[in-house]
């Protein structure tokens, strides 16, 4: 589900998903938003914050101090550069109570443009002890040179540069302390983990097992039935992902595939033959092979896939073979013999009845391994090896009766044109002469 609104995905997903958990034909509906993540929402009193001298930006400061990880400064030794990160100690994260103890300071101070924030109660400086008296001297008197030399580094490296901290106190001007327990309270609320997009929307996606004895076109189709129930707005639309979106894939290219074939066998069969009818003629024979191959996927319980698919388009290869052994020993009995066009086909049936058989069991016996392999990845085999044999134990012996009636209606019908043709157009008939302007 894809929309522009992250609270209309969230408002409408759970829905849909209730909605699709009661299909029967669903099963493992799980929707993928996690909206119960916890946080702190913290809600600020705003009056009573303004009557005490504070605005929000001075609140979003000291918050940001505590725990969003400011760098202030950055110390400059002979060799590197340290970056120094003001943050609450990490014990101080755990629990939200820790909000109580801050405090915001109305000074109207500002480190480098922000405002300045107290430390957290229960903040530790560390000091650098000394060795022994002996040491103690020198060592603060270094500790005191670096500090030094530090805090003219930073004024030197931070001035006209907006920079988080200059060296300097951050403010020298009284300070008033207000607990932020003042002018805000906090409380427990859900926040979403992750925020899902997909080409730039907000998404949500449903996932979902197919029940036994269930197509993927039924869920799907069940599904879209579905939205449509529930109204969802149309600033939400849903889309398939994964094996639902490659089958939508599959069944808007199967028409095109199918159609591109036979339109290829024909134009070759028409140059062939030098015919525009008897390529249909030829043709005739492939629905036998597809509903011979659709009974048998149906016999045994399997589905019509991309593999189903690709069996029939071999089958086109295959079974219409039948007929060119046929038709091209007809058209050659007619035109090198003068016989009739039923004579003709009379004696391509008698003559190519064994070729025709030899070259079909070849075929089915090639593919039967396939329809009863078993083992690793025979499921993806067996469709392939079934839909092949089916279809050729149909069409089989359908195509040596049905290929000859049509063949002789085709001719009759072409007769019947050429008649009508010269008729019309009697300067085109054979054997005749032009006349003078024609």
């Amino acid at each position: 589900m894809l929309g522009d609104d992250s609270a209309e995905i969230y408002e409408w997903a759970p829905k849909l998903e209730t909605a699709l958990q009661k299909v029967p034909l669903l099963t493992d509906v799980n929707l993928d938003q996690q909206q119960k993540g916890l946080e702190t929402d913290l809600v600020i009193d705003r009056v009573t914050a303004s009557r005490l001298g504070l605005n929000v930006r001075e609140i979003d400061n000291t918050l940001y101090d505590a725990f969003g990880q400011r760098q202030v400064s950055v110390i400059y030794a002979a060799q590197n550069q340290y970056h120094v990160i003001m943050e609450v100690s990490p014990e101080f994260w755990q629990n939200p109570e820790t909000l109580k103890q801050i405090y915001v300071s109305t000074s109207g101070g500002s480190v480098g443009g922000t405002q300045s924030t107290n430390a957290l109660a229960g903040t530790v400086l560390a000091q650098v002890p000394a060795a022994n008296s002996a040491n103690a001297a020198s060592t603060t008197a270094q500790i005191a040179s670096d500090t030094a030399r530090n805090l003219a580094n930073n004024a030197l490296a931070n001035t006209g540069h907006g920079a988080t901290s200059t060296g300097a106190p951050v403010s020298t001007s009284s300070e008033t302390m207000v607990p932020l327990s003042a002018f805000a309270h906090f409380g427990p609320g859900n926040t979403p983990l992750a925020v899902n997009h997909q080409n730039l929307f907000v998404a949500s996606t449903i996932s979902f097992n197919l029940a036994p004895d269930v197509s993927l076109s039924q869920a799907t189709a069940a599904i879209e039935d579905q939205m449509r129930q529930l109204g969802v707005p149309a600033s939400i639309h849903g889309s398939f992902q994964g094996t639902a979106k490659v089958f939508q894939q599959s069944l808007e290219n199967e028409p095109v595939l199918i159609a591109a074939a036979l339109l290829a066998v024909y134009i070759v069969l028409g140059v062939l033959y030098e015919s525009y009818v008897h390529p249909i003629t030829i043709l005739s024979t492939l629905p036998s092979a597809g509903v011979g191959a659709v009974l048998a996927l149906q016999m045994f319980g399997l589905e019509f896939d991309i593999m189903a698919l690709i069996g029939v388009i071999l089958l086109i290869g295959i079974v219409k073979k039948n007929a060119i052994m046929m038709i091209d020993f007809a058209l050659d009995a007619e035109r090198s013999e003068g016989l009739s066009s039923r004579e003709a086909i009379y004696q391509a049936c008698l003559k190519r009845f064994r070729p025709i058989m030899m070259t079909t069991m070849a075929a089915m016996f090639g593919a039967l391994p396939l329809a009863i392999g078993f083992g690793e990845g025979s499921e993806l085999r067996r469709p392939l090896g079934i839909s092949i044999v089916g279809g050729l134990l149909v069409s089989q012996p359908l195509t040596l009766y049905t290929t000859p009636v049509i063949y002789l209606y085709f001719d009759r019908f072409r007769l019947w044109m050429q008649q009508r043709w010269r008729i019309r157009h009697p300067r085109f008939a054979p054997g005749h002469l032009p006349e003078p302007g024609e």
